[in-house]
């Protein structure tokens, strides 16, 4: 990206946000960019670069207060006091992802790009979690439990993977740092140590109970409130939910995706219910009150005299609560006008008499096509 953006513009925050304000922007749009999420998007890859810039000047006090003054102009540092940054200071490309990410969704970092320090705070994977309700229950909106599993910390070896009694060792091959670093000309790269796999220990005595990893999979109970309105395939965050961190880290998040299974009557459009209400063609005729289903019983509605064939109608405040607010929307009802099958002889002789009074007048869209088709033909 040629011309630089304003670094508050980047992270999409006001220049008077706060620090928390800066923390979350950056984590948001650094997921949003994530090269793993963007295979080969240069473009993707470009703005994930600019929101790291954006973030290193905008998380540092010092930083953040020479750049509020002098811009991209500060005179300390020869007119640009952000362009020399050394991310392999910050333990290389792929620490910054496994900070960012914690192993979001099973991503890693940018393969041998670098790899995270083995005592750097890491955030504890997301998890997903797929729930089905009823058509009722979005409409409506519910308080649903599940059962999930997740990760969590040993309770036998309290997460650092040797037999009781016994300790990890420091790697002998990275010397607990947890990388290796080479350096070749002005270029140096950090990849991960091979025999720790990043830890910066080595286990000899294993934990018998969680195999050395210092984790166990166990079933947890959650609860989520499902609003009224939620639409199908929306998702819930149950923040704090996920896998627990490392070495202090946050916990993961639970993402809840919501299937809503289709109703035997209605369907949505929007906030709107559609429903196909069939009546016999002398309701459509004469009029009638009928009553019309709901989601919440049924309500009197009168047919006016002379309701054809797919008129819709309107009833007010009877469809789906809309989201995060006390309104509904409508339910609209489509009139399907049937035709009766299997007339008795005499019914069939009492609508050749009825066919025999008429004048043509009583049937506006035949009389319509005659129009036309004279006018057509003349």
């Amino acid at each position: 990206m040629a011309n630089k953006r304003d670094y508050y513009e980047v992270l999409g925050v006001d220049k008077n946000a706060t620090a928390d304000e800066i923390k979350k922007a950056y984590r948001k749009k650094a997921k949003e960019f994530h090269p793993d999420l963007h295979p080969g998007d240069k473009e993707a890859e470009e703005h994930f670069k600019e929101v790291n810039e954006a973030n290193e000047v905008l998380s540092d006090p010092d930083k953040r207060a020479r750049y509020d003054q002098f811009g991209f102009n500060d005179p300390m540092q020869g007119g640009n006091p952000f362009g020399g940054m050394d991310f392999n200071g910050m333990g290389g490309m792929g620490d910054i992802l496994d900070q960012i990410f914690g192993g979001f969704g099973g991503m890693g970092g940018m393969g041998g790009m670098g790899s995270r320090r083995s005592n750097a705070p890491t955030r504890g994977n997301d998890l997903q979690y797929s729930m089905k309700i009823s058509f009722e229950e979005a409409a409506d909106g519910c308080e649903k439990s599940f059962d999930f599993y997740r990760n969590e910390v040993c309770d036998v070896c309290h997460g650092n993977g040797a037999k009781p009694g016994t300790k990890p060792g420091t790697c002998p091959t990275c010397k607990g740092q947890g990388q290796i670093r080479s350096s070749g000309g002005w270029m140096t790269t950090v990849r991960t140590c091979p025999t720790c796999g990043g830890s910066g220990k080595v286990i000899t005595d294993k934990c018998t109970s969680c195999g050395g990893s210092g984790r166990v999979r166990k079933r947890r109970t959650a609860k989520v409130r499902v609003p009224a309105g939620i639409e199908n395939d929306q998702t819930l965050v149950l923040e704090g939910q996920g896998e627990p961190g490392r070495n202090g880290g946050p916990n993961g998040d639970l993402f809840v995706t919501v299937s809503v299974r289709p109703h035997k009557l209605f369907r949505r459009d929007g906030y709107n219910l559609l429903l196909d209400f069939p009546i016999s063609f002398t309701q459509a005729a004469l009029g009638a009150e009928v009553d019309v289903p709901t989601l919440h019983g049924s309500v009197k509605y009168r047919i006016p005299e002379g309701t054809q064939n797919d008129t819709e109608f309107r009833i007010k405040g009877q469809g789906v609560q809309i989201l995060h607010s006390s309104g509904k929307g409508d339910l609209i009802v489509r009139v399907r006008v049937e035709v009766p099958r299997k007339l008795s002889e005499k019914q069939k002789e009492l609508l050749r008499q009825f066919e025999g009074t008429t004048t043509g007048r009583e049937y506006e869209g035949r009389k319509s096509f005659l129009d036309k088709l004279k006018e057509a033909f003349s």
